[in-house]
């Protein structure tokens, strides 16, 4: 004999199923900011950091198709928006000379000891890691005088 479903089994089944369709319902800010200015550097660099930085660190993100899926958009809204206030190139003349200089000897640490771009990051965007010659290329670029 088929038991009736309870009105507890019920509560249960809605919750599974209306959560995962009621968080959908919580905004996420996926705006991309003016340009204001941008990083001044050679074709060659702007290359290698829009490839593997500019997602995260400028007003020029691609927001891909999943970052409209809760709550996968909560984590990578939350990642760019600190991404940003940590350095965002398109907004590169907001920076002192100092901090400019700064921000390049960071950027230079966080590539050189692998932190940049993230682990979680590369296996989705495969044409974001950064090869030898890339590194070459943004060390000499950053540490100059």
């Amino acid at each position: 004999m088929k038991r009736p479903l309870t009105i507890g089994a019920i509560v249960v089944v809605l919750a599974l199923l209306g959560v995962p369709l009621g968080i959908q319902l919580i905004p996420v800010d996926r705006t991309n900011p003016p340009v204001e200015s941008d990083i001044p550097t050679s074709p060659a660099v702007k290359a290698a950091l829009r490839r593997a930085c500019y997602d995260c660190h400028s007003n020029e993100t691609e927001w891909p198709w999943y970052s409209h899926i809760a709550p996968i958009s909560w984590v990578i809204a939350t990642h760019v928006r600190e991404g940003r206030a940590s350095l965002n190139f398109s907004t590169w003349d907001r920076y002192s000379t100092q901090q400019q200089v700064q921000k390049l000897k960071e950027s230079w640490v966080t590539t050189t000891e692998g932190d940049m771009p993230p682990w979680f990051y590369l296996p989705i965007h495969r044409d974001a890691g950064l090869s030898p010659d890339d590194r070459a290329l943004l060390r000499q670029w950053a540490l100059q005088p």
